[in-house]
This record gives C-alpha cells, sequence and structure tokens, in this order.
C-alpha cells in the first residue's frame, strides 16, 4: 500500500502532553517510546514538549535507559521570551545530541515583524513553524514566512466548539500557504480520521463539537496542489461520510477524485510536514477500522 505510506509517513508529531490528553511528561516519554517499537512506527513523527520542559523531558528520557533506543526527534514550543528559548534549545542539543534532538521549532507569531525577529533569533539550525491566525491577514503572513525562509501552523480545533474553525478558513490558510510556497503542519482536534462530531475531551461530560478529521486536511491540502479551488477544498474538509475516503494501491481517493502517489509524495513533501496530536493510537486504530492498512 506504497500510497498510505506516501500520505502518512511521519506524519503524526505525538503532544499527549497537550489537552485533551494532558499527559504528566513521563507518561508520555513512555507512551512514545513505546510507540517507537511499535509496527506503525513509520507513521510517527516528533514529540512536541514546550522548550521550558526540556530538562523535564531530559530527566524522563534518562530514567527509560536502553529502552529509549535511538536518537528522539522533538520539536520544541516558543513561549513569549523567544530568544531565551532557542538558546535553551541550543543547549539542550549541545548536551544530549546522538540521544534526542530538537529539530523545529514552533511559535504563536500573527505578524510580518513577530515573524521576523523569530526567524532571526532562530537562524538557519532549526526549522521554525509560525502559528498564524485563522482570522489574520493569510497572505500578507504566509508572504512573510516565505521572505523569512520559514513554515507555518494552523490550529484546526480545541476543547471548546468555538475553537474550531470553519473548513472555509482551513481552505484559506491552507490555500495562502501554498500560494507563497510555505509548507505547513496543522494541529489541535486532528486525533480522528474523519470529520465528525465527537466529545472535545476524554471526560464523558464533555462538550462536542464537529472537529475536522486529519484524512480530511490531508486530502484537501492534496487536492488544493493539484488545482481544486478553495470551494471543492472546503467540501473535503466537511465531508463525514468515512467510506468517501478510500486507498488503493497507487492512490488516495476522495469520491471520484484521486491523488496519485507521486502527487501524494509531492504535496507532503513540500506542503504538509505534520499534524500534532495527543494520541498516537486514536489515528491509528481509526484507519485500520477504515481498512486503510491491516
Amino acid at each position: 500500500m506504497t500510497a498510505i505510506r506516501a500520505l502518512l509517513a511521519g506524519v503524526v508529531d505525538y503532544a499527549g502532553l497537550f489537552p485533551p490528553a494532558g499527559l504528566g511528561m513521563a507518561g508520555a516519554v513512555r507512551n512514545y517510546a513505546s510507540y517507537r517499537a511499535r509496527d506503525e512506527a513509520w507513521m510517527l513523527g516528533r514529540f512536541v514538549t514546550p522548550a521550558a520542559r526540556l530538562d523535564e523531558f531530559a530527566s524522563d528520557l534518562i530514567a527509560l535507559g536502553e529502552q529509549a533506543g535511538s536518537e528522539w526527534r522533538l520539536s520544541a514550543l516558543l513561549g513569549a521570551d523567544v530568544a531565551g528559548d532557542v538558546e535553551r534549545v541550543r543547549e539542550f542539543n549541545r548536551e544530549f545530541g546522538g540521544r534526542a534532538c530538537v529539530d523545529s521549532v514552533e511559535g504563536r507569531l500573527g505578524s510580518p515583524a513577530a515573524i521576523r525577529a523569530a526567524a532571526t533569533a532562530v537562524g538557519k539550525e532549526l526549522a521554525l513553524f509560525a502559528e498564524f491566525p485563522v482570522d489574520a491577514d493569510l497572505e500578507l503572513l504566509a508572504r512573510a514566512a516565505h521572505d523569512a525562509g520559514i513554515n507555518a501552523k494552523v490550529r484546526t480545533g480545541g476543547v471548546t466548539p468555538e475553537a474550531i474553525p470553519s473548513p472555509d478558513s482551513i481552505a484559506r490558510f491552507i490555500r495562502a500557504c501554498i500560494g507563497a510556497k510555505v509548507p505547513f503542519k496543522a494541529t489541535a482536534g486532528l486525533h480522528h480520521a474523519v470529520r465528525g462530531e465527537y466529545r472535545l475531551t476524554y471526560d464523558a461530560a464533555s462538550p462536542v463539537g464537529v472537529m475536522f478529521g486529519f484524512l480530511n486536511v490531508l486530502v484537501a491540502a492534496g487536492l488544493l496542489c493539484d488545482g481544486a479551488t478553495d470551494a471543492d477544498a472546503a467540501r473535503v474538509l466537511d465531508e463525514r461520510e468515512p467510506s468517501a475516503f478510500a486507498v488503493t494501491t497507487n492512490a488516495i481517493r476522495w469520491r471520484d477524485v484521486a491523488l496519485e502517489e507521486e502527487r501524494v509524495r509531492a504535496f507532503r513533501d513540500e506542503v504538509l510536514v505534520s499534524f500534532g496530536s495527543c494520541s498516537f493510537t486514536e489515528p491509528v486504530d481509526e484507519l485500520r477500522l477504515l481498512g486503510m492498512f491491516p
């Protein structure tokens, strides 16, 4: 099933520290170590942690001993003190190279000035993902990201219904990134495969909301790269019928539209880098239920 591997290779950045999972560091580190040993480890991307918690992460990684295995890749979230957090990342990499390496950082950067300043602080040694507000001037921010040589990030959900953006706004974000030739990642609320109404947290009393599916986001990005309109992409993003998505050996299909494996590889390399999820098992289990791999 080469097409599904092209679509999903290294796509899940594990964010178990964050809601709705909200695990402690030790639990999240143990989970990630166990996922690296699974047959589906080819889907696993980076371990996501705030830069401010790198010392805590290091202690729990050391506690794993040989179970930690080969070098881990991390993405560190930047706080208000971008320069200070970047220096913390550099110190961590100097000390733990060979065991763990932060190779990307992420921050909420809502203006061209903030993008330029963060890009200067980070330099070229790390990939920087700038989170854009979806109600901002997305083309302006995407151009600023391109000029700074960095990537973008979009938040597709949250733990309240009002935190979930519309399909149209996500389509506009993807279009802006494609137009500016800026790779991006998505995060928040993407632990389900297909859009639908779900509890927004793991609490039985949690409010429900219509959450995006990661297949919706991936396929919409691929089709936009292939010439689809924003309206077409919004329909894919709003698709709630699991059977509308299908996988063949050499293509990913949405209804009567196909993305051939070569095009899938291209947009994964050039456009949609990864998505953050507080769970790795849910995406894997839901794909298996959909019959997309054994």
